[in-house]
């Protein structure tokens, strides 16, 4: 009986704001066969550090995250 911990990106989405939502899941599987999973979900908002996220996430922000998504984003926030 070997027990393993998976712990993966899943999803990534991009919302009409700019904001990149992640989920992340972690499955703890037995000799191959899944056991347990539960998943995570956080936000990457334009302009926030996104340095210590998985690759992938990291190619989409350096893609979605211009500097005119950034300025829209801190506008709509101000305005709120």
């Amino acid at each position: 009986m070997a027990l393993e911990k998976q712990i993966v990106v899943d999803k990534i989405e991009v919302i009409e704001n700019g904001c990149v939502q992640v989920r992340t899941k972690t499955a703890i599987l037995e000799d191959g066969q899944q056991i347990s999973g539960a998943f995570r979900r956080h936000v990457v908002a334009p302009g926030d550090d996104y340095s210590q996220e998985d690759a992938r996430v990291k190619a989409i922000c350096a893609a979605i995250h211009t500097q005119t998504v950034v300025d829209a984003y801190k506008a709509a926030l101000d305005r709120s």
